[in-house]
Order: structure tokens, then C-alpha cells, then sequence
């Protein structure tokens, strides 16, 4: 029986065998066909692509937020003119041989640490810490006029919002781990910050607790001593950092006893020329600290007292024994083994080298 078609009819009967069409697909539905595949396809990798790109932008904008991405900056580009250095005497460190070191590290092997910039409030970058990397970078670029020295790899922290105290902190934190710093210098950050119009806090010696925090108190201590003691001297002061934690806390202890003597301390630094007489000079100042603290003794006209049956007066330049003996009777000899005695005994007791033996 024939087909019945779509209209519900049946064929018309011919006679012949029925054939079913065929219904491939040509040349030109294949194509079709494929770009519509290939359109889909495409679509579905370019919305993956999307996602994935705004989830690298997303983790890449959360790393720059904290600091975790690097960048190449010119060297011009890294200003120092906003946090003050946590190094007193740049100059001498500029040219220390500790910075030819430096140099030659880079030179051999490249920068191996990252300096730390942030952004100031007129968008330019300000170094946060790693001024020596940044210093060697500039002398070797100056010396040899090597481009692979013009430039500097640098953390950048763009957090405009951040409580400056904690940018003195990051500043420090690094020299003071390895323990590169002075007490002077220590102090002087934290004389800086104090008179920073941006940090709230302005006594020196409270910032020391936020500045060091992580330090042992008895380091805090010592601190806060050079604070006093580089507000009190000043200038005056000329080399500040080659003053040791022993000596500069024992001066200021003596110049917070004994604050009338401060004046003359500070004309007498002023005046040295060298770093050792500024020593001798500090050295001298605690000595007569610690002279003028003695115990005065009781000042008497005399006083008298028995040894057995002998009295004795003492008074200024006299000592009168009156016995019951005869002492033009003793032999010269014995009396004289005798004043000797006393006054042997008198030397060692008093420290008087003056006493003369007869």
C-alpha cells in the first residue's frame, strides 16, 4: 500500500514501486549548519573569557589594594620629600662602604628586593622604605648610564585612607628587624612624626609606644631616653648617632636631675670639633653628675671619744691623745712606729696621700 502523505490521502496508485526522498543535507546547509555551531561555540568561549577576565580583574584590583603587585618605576619618577628618612646623616650613608655593597649586589645580580612607594594625595609616588635600594639604583644609573638601572621595582600601596603613624611604622620596620638603626635614629622618628601636621599625636615620647610597638619595653625605654635627649640638645648635638645606648641614657638621666647644667652641656657640644671630643664631653657631664650627688659629710667643729683609757680629740689639723702613760718615757723609736701606724691607717681609710710620715 502506497504512502499516505501529510494531507491525509493516500498516492495515487501507479503501478510502480514507491521510492522515499532523500532529504541530505547539501553543500550549502552543511555550511550553515557548521558556522551556526561554530557561532555558538565561539559565544560560549567569549562568555567564559569575560568571566575569567573580570575574576583576574577583581583578584588583580584586591592584590594592588594590598600591595602584593609589582611595577617598574623610573627612578625619577620615586619622590622622598614627604616621610622623613629614619636615617640621620644620609650623606655619610650615601657613602658608607656598606653602600658599595649594595651597589655591587645590584650590579652582579639585579634588585632583589622591591623598595615600598605610596601614592600622595597629588598622585605622585613617595617612598615608604627602601632608600638605600633606591639610592644605589640612582649612583649606579649616574655612574654608568645603564637603563637597566633607570628603573626600580617597587610595591605600591594605594591606600590613600592609611593613618600616617602606620606609614612611619613601615618606614622603620625593616631597619629595625635587622637591628640597622641607631637609638638616635629611632628617636628621631619619632621627633618627626610628633611634628608631623598629620599625625595627631604630637608627644614625642607617646609615639614611641605606637612607633615600636613591637620592641621589648626595656628597648622602648632607651628610646624615649634619646627622644629627650635630641629635643633637649638640638643641633648642639652634631653626631647624634655615634652616641651609645649606655652613655646617651646615663646623660639623659643626669640632665633630667639636674637641669640647670643643661645650658652649659649644650655650649660645650656646640663647641667640639670631633666625635671624640663630643664623647669626652658627655662623659665629663655625667662625672660631675655623679661627684655633686655624693653624701656631703656633717661638718663638726670636733668630737671626742675613748679608746680604753685614752681620750682623744680630733678637730681641723689636731688630734689630741691624753692618757694616763707617760709618753716622754716611750723610746723615740717606738712612738715614732707608732705615728707611722696611725697614719698608714688614716691613708687607707680616707684615700689621703697627702699625710706626710715623719
Amino acid at each position: 500500500m502506497a504512502d499516505r502523505n501529510k494531507f491525509g490521502f493516500d498516492a495515487l496508485d501507479t503501478g510502480l514501486p514507491s521510492k522515499r526522498r532523500e532529504r541530505s543535507v547539501g553543500p550549502m546547509g552543511a555550511a550553515v549548519r557548521e558556522a551556526a555551531q561554530s557561532l555558538q561555540e565561539t559565544t560560549e568561549a567569549k562568555v567564559e573569557q569575560r568571566r575569567r577576565n573580570a575574576e583576574d580583574a577583581k583578584a588583580f584590583r584586591e592584590a594592588e589594594a594590598s600591595g602584593l603587585v609589582l611595577r617598574r618605576l623610573s627612578i625619577g619618577d620615586v619622590r622622598t620629600d614627604d616621610l622623613p628618612r629614619d636615617r640621620l646623616e644620609l650623606e655619610a650613608v650615601a657613602s658608607s662602604d656598606e653602600m658599595e655593597e649594595l651597589k655591587s649586589s645590584i650590579r652582579a645580580r639585579g634588585q632583589r628586593e622591591p623598595i615600598e612607594v605610596f601614592v600622595d594625595a597629588k598622585g605622585r609616588f613617595q617612598l615608604k622604605k627602601g632608600w638605600r635600594r633606591l639610592t644605589a639604583l640612582k649612583q649606579l644609573y649616574l655612574e654608568t648610564d645603564d637603563r637597566a638601572f633607570a628603573e626600580v621595582v617597587a610595591r605600591i600601596d594605594s591606600a590613600g585612607d592609611e593613618d600616617r603613624v602606620a606609614r612611619y611604622v613601615d618606614m622603620v620596620e625593616e631597619n629595625v628587624v635587622r637591628e640597622d638603626l641607631t637609638f638616635a635614629e629611632m628617636a628621631q622618628v619619632a621627633l618627626a612624626a610628633a611634628l608631623d601636621p598629620d599625625v595627631p599625636e604630637t608627644d614625642a615620647e607617646a609615639l614611641v609606644a605606637r612607633l615600636y610597638g613591637s620592641l621589648h619595653k626595656m628597648k622602648r625605654s632607651y628610646i624615649r631616653s634619646f627622644v629627650f635627649l635630641l629635643a633637649e640638645l638640638g643641633p648642639s648635638l652634631q653626631w647624634p648617632r655615634s652616641v651609645t645606648r649606655n652613655l646617651g641614657v646615663e646623660v639623659a638621666r643626669a640632665m633630667k636631675a639636674q637641669p640647670g647644667r643643661v645650658a652649659g652641656l649644650r655650649r660645650a657640644l656646640a663647641a667640639v670639633g670631633t666625635v671624640e671630643d663630643q664623647a669626652q664631653v658627655l662623659s665629663d657631664f655625667i662625672s660631675d653628675r655623679r661627684k655633686s650627688d655624693k653624701p656631703k659629710r656633717e661638718r663638726r667643729e670636733k668630737y671626742e671619744f675613748h679608746v680604753g683609757t685614752t681620750k682623744v680629740t680630733a678637730r681641723k689639723g689636731e688630734c689630741r691623745i691624753v692618757s694616763g702613760d707617760d709618753f716622754a718615757d716611750i723610746p723615740k723609736d717606738r712612738l715614732m712606729r707608732a705615728i707611722r701606724a696611725f697614719e698608714a691607717a688614716l691613708r687607707e681609710e680616707e684615700g689621703n696621700p697627702r699625710v706626710t710620715s715623719l
